[in-house]
């Protein structure tokens, strides 16, 4: 439809932000909107443009208000739901009883200069992933490279999945113990049948691995190899675990019979099941959006630190809202260029409306020394948590959330000093 539209759901108030994009800038001609309980319509001359709401998302249409119009973003107004929306790729429950103070009391019209909108007038289990719970105890893993779905660790039974404490655990004991640090001399290394869960990373034993990167030894970016009796692994470049295949960055040695995949690196499934491919920056958003889920809800932290292996800083993100439900029209060709917050994966195969669970982020990009002072700030502040990717994969972040920013309605790419974006999950 020409007039393409953004609605952003928020669960909790079971309200929405609806921007229609048709004739962002002044229209030559009047444009009429037609805002019902589960459709869009947009009226121009002689053409008429429809768009359905997914199945489950019904708006209260009497319950528009706060409407405007702004150059280069089109309509904005706010509507409430009726009943709380569904997960994406969840069915509705129907129409259902109306909410607490939601009435639906008839037609209604507002003119804005040359534009008519006319108002023509389920609860749903919200689950958040959590990495703990890809792998159980006594179940057979396959642990697949995500870029090109060679196998990197086959067929591994794991006696025991175990959480580890967060990163800077050590930084604390100072505060626990009355005596010296009685863990100063030990590390946290799984045996033989372990896999420890970290906020980011899987930390696997490679004594008895069926199949790793070029085991037993890791293959360096040179395409040298360190054997494990050899050198110290003096250096991060020859410790990392890269993919045989496509090169791509897995994880890193953390010794001698301990290696770290990366979250956002592999994908596991079960030995009976088989690689499905998905796209990068679908994955990668999915992932760290769930990272941030679950440690927001944890360990009631909101700001994080999004730091490279080799040690730099790279963005600051601020999590804004983890309810959102995010409800795109693909529109024409030409809407779709500049209007698609997810390019790569909204397909033909989506309709033409999307709909994907998201939550929605304020970001500062610390590539190139900028921002150096709040990164400082953040770094020496306790309620900041860290997040540790690979280097390469912190630039695709980056470039991910840049790209959801840009292809926002102008009015919505800041608040106060900070970007905001959103990571499909």
């Amino acid at each position: 439809m020409a007039g393409a539209f953004l609605m952003e759901i928020r669960r909790g108030t079971q309200s929405a932000l609806l921007v229609i994009r048709a004739a962002a800038e002044l229209p030559s001609a009047p444009v009429e909107v037609s805002v019902c309980a589960d459709s869009l319509e947009v009226r121009s001359g002689g053409s008429c443009d429809a768009a359905a709401l997914p199945a489950g998302v019904r708006l209260a249409p009497s319950s528009c208000r706060g409407l405007r119009r702004l150059r280069g973003d089109g309509l904005h107004l706010r509507v409430r739901l009726r009943g709380a929306p569904p997960a994406a790729g969840e069915g509705g429950a129907g129409e259902g009883d109306l909410g607490p103070g939601i009435w639906d009391l008839g037609p209604g019209t507002w003119d804005l200069g040359s534009w008519a909108v006319c108002v023509v007038g389920v609860a749903v289990k919200y689950v958040v992933f959590t990495l703990r719970e890809s792998l159980k105890p006594n179940k057979n893993y396959v642990f697949y490279c995500q870029s090109c779905g060679d196998i990197a660790v086959k067929d591994r039974k794991f006696l025991r999945v175990l959480p580890l404490p967060s990163e800077n655990w050590s930084d604390l004991v100072e505060e626990w113990c009355c005596h010296p640090d009685p863990f100063a001399r030990s590390t946290l290394h799984p045996q033989h049948g372990d896999c420890f869960v970290g906020d980011t990373f899987f930390l696997l034993n490679s004594g008895n691995e069926s199949h790793v990167p070029e085991s037993p030894m890791c293959c360096s970016e040179a395409g040298h190899h360190v054997s494990q009796s050899g050198s110290n692994l003096k250096s991060k470049e020859n410790t990392r675990v890269i993919c045989k295949r496509c090169k791509a960055v897995l994880g890193e040695a953390v010794s001698s019979d301990t290696i770290k995949y990366y979250v956002t690196e592999v994908i596991i499934q079960p030995t009976e099941g088989s690689f499905s491919p998905t796209p990068r920056s679908q994955f990668v958003q999915s992932i760290v959006a769930q990272c941030l889920l679950e440690l927001s809800s944890a360990k009631s932290t909101f700001r994080f630190t999004i730091k490279g292996d080799n040690g730099k800083t790279y963005i600051l993100i601020w999590l804004l809202n983890s309810d959102t439900l995010l409800v795109e029209s693909l529109g024409s060709s030409s809407s779709h260029s500049d209007f698609t917050l997810f390019g790569d994966i909204l397909t033909s195969s989506s309709g033409p409306v999307g709909t994907w669970n998201a939550v929605k982020v304020l970001y500062q990009p610390c590539i190139q020394c900028r921002n150096k002072e709040l990164a400082d700030a953040w770094e020496n502040d306790m309620g900041v948590h860290p997040l540790k990717f690979p280097s390469e994969t912190c630039l695709e972040l980056l470039l991910i959330l840049g790209l959801s920013t840009t292809s926002l309605p102008p009015s919505l790419r800041c608040m106060n000093s900070f970007q905001v974006a959103f990571l499909k999950m």
